[in-house]
């Protein structure tokens, strides 16, 4: 499934470097790492909420996440340092490529009246961040197993200077941005 990655190489490096007039083929923004991130207010209640999380997570990214801890402890949220809240994985190079092919391809479309993503989602300095309101949409997990629909925090970050620079080259990759 390295068709995206061939897709960059072949076809969108020309069209950037053309675009925004680079001299050197370094200078093109690239697609440095895919987080994903499952944030959960319900484990000190349920602590089995963390076990199913960390298992779609798996699923869907084909890679075992790490469990994420509370830095700081919070009374009005009834939190103590060091307590698991949640989950998140970072895939880089391949596992990346074909993520994104995924999620570009096969999950996006399947989401309820999706018109596409927004073009707001952007930090100002090339990451852009998007969350999803629920795992079914991977084709990878089954509606009967789950017990409970998680969102997620989806976060492309690139070696892009500029927002622009950035919306380029995850269109070009084949994000479905809103006209």
């Amino acid at each position: 499934m390295e068709v995206l990655k061939e897709q960059y190489k072949n076809e969108v490096i020309p069209a950037l470097m053309k675009k925004f007039n680079y001299s050197s083929v370094m200078e093109v923004p690239k697609l440095e790492k895919i987080v994903i991130n499952i944030g959960l207010g319900e484990t000190k209640d349920n602590p089995k909420a963390l076990d199913n999380a960390v298992n779609d997570l798996t699923i869907i990214t084909g890679q075992k996440p790490i469990i994420t801890k509370a830095k700081k402890s919070i009374a009005a949220f009834k939190l103590r340092e060091g307590t698991k809240i949640g989950c998140k994985v970072t895939l880089r190079a391949g596992k990346m490529y074909d993520f994104a092919q995924k999620l570009f391809n096969v999950a996006l479309p399947r989401v309820r009246d999706f018109r596409g993503v927004s073009n707001h989602s952007f930090d100002g300095r090339g990451n852009y961040s998007m969350g999803i309101k629920e795992q079914l949409i991977f084709p990878e997990i089954e509606y009967d197993k789950i017990d409970k629909i998680r969102g997620m925090d989806i976060i492309f970050v690139t070696t892009a200077k500029t927002d622009e620079e950035a919306k380029e080259l995850l269109a070009s990759l084949g994000m479905p941005f809103r006209n």
